[in-house]
């Protein structure tokens, strides 16, 4: 019940804040109840299928999602995290544990980027739309779709910075797409990347449901609190939860 209280509360954050919190989990789950980093990771990634499924379709209602790039991208994604989830296997606890906060770290620094300096990224970057078509368009969304979905998989984040960047950079999609199609995207990752760990014998489902449970009960809670804060605030938030997740899981056991 402990370990559910304190998914409520994390959960109440995420709602309110918006973000996706699956590295904040995974360090919560590790620091704070010692729970060995792959089974942090496979937790963390399963309970991403079902977080991130009511906002995908909320956002494919409001046609905010590119489904060819989203098919093509999820496709090579569960590819990669099904093999990054397995990888996993062969990397050790201490060096899984300083490369998930180096990406969690990595995530908040593009996150920070986007929401404070979006426009000198636009400038920087020149950003265009892609004239990727037939073959080309296919191999080169299955391989950034296998790419992202790896790092997703090795690393239990939801990686939604880097394949926001990649669907900015690659295929010049306008970002409010990229936000909900990255959240399509999550979905096949987030399932075989939460499979490959179940087969090897790295989820504790009773601690997965703890976790879902909270985290869902909370978000819902917690959304509903959202409009009453300034946008300054909400994306102070945004950053700094990655940040305080990564630094805690880098630092301390």
């Amino acid at each position: 019940m402990l370990l559910f209280a304190a998914m409520l509360v994390l959960g109440l954050i995420i709602g309110f804040v918006g973000a996706g919190g699956a590295g904040v989990a995974i360090t919560l789950l590790t620091v704070g109840f010692d729970v060995k980093i792959h089974t942090a990771l496979g937790i963390a990634l399963g309970t991403m299928m079902f977080t991130t499924l009511s906002g995908a379709l909320s956002h494919l209602r409001e046609g905010n999602v590119d489904l060819k790039i989203g098919c093509a991208m999820g496709i090579g994604g569960a590819a990669g995290a099904f093999l990054g989830a397995n990888t996993s296997n062969y990397i050790s606890s201490a060096g899984l544990k300083s490369a998930t906060a180096i990406m969690m770290l990595l995530s908040a620094l593009l996150l920070y980027i986007r929401l404070f300096h979006s426009q000198l990224m636009s400038k920087a970057l020149h950003i265009k739309p892609s004239v990727l078509v037939g073959p080309r368009f296919w191999i080169t969304a299955l391989i950034t779709g296998i790419v992202n979905g790896f790092l997703s998989g090795a690393f239990g984040i939801g990686a939604a910075a880097f394949i926001q960047l990649s669907m900015l950079l690659i295929f010049g999609m306008p970002l409010y797409k990229a936000v909900g199609t990255t959240m399509m995207i999550i979905i096949p990752i987030s399932a075989f990347g939460g499979l490959g760990y179940i087969l090897s014998g790295h989820i504790d489902f009773v601690l997965f449901l703890e976790t879902l449970l909270g985290l869902m009960v909370g978000a819902f809670i917690g959304a509903k609190f959202t409009r009453m804060v300034p946008i300054p605030v909400l994306r102070f938030f945004m950053v700094a939860m990655p940040v305080l997740g990564g630094v805690i899981l880098m630092f301390f056991d």
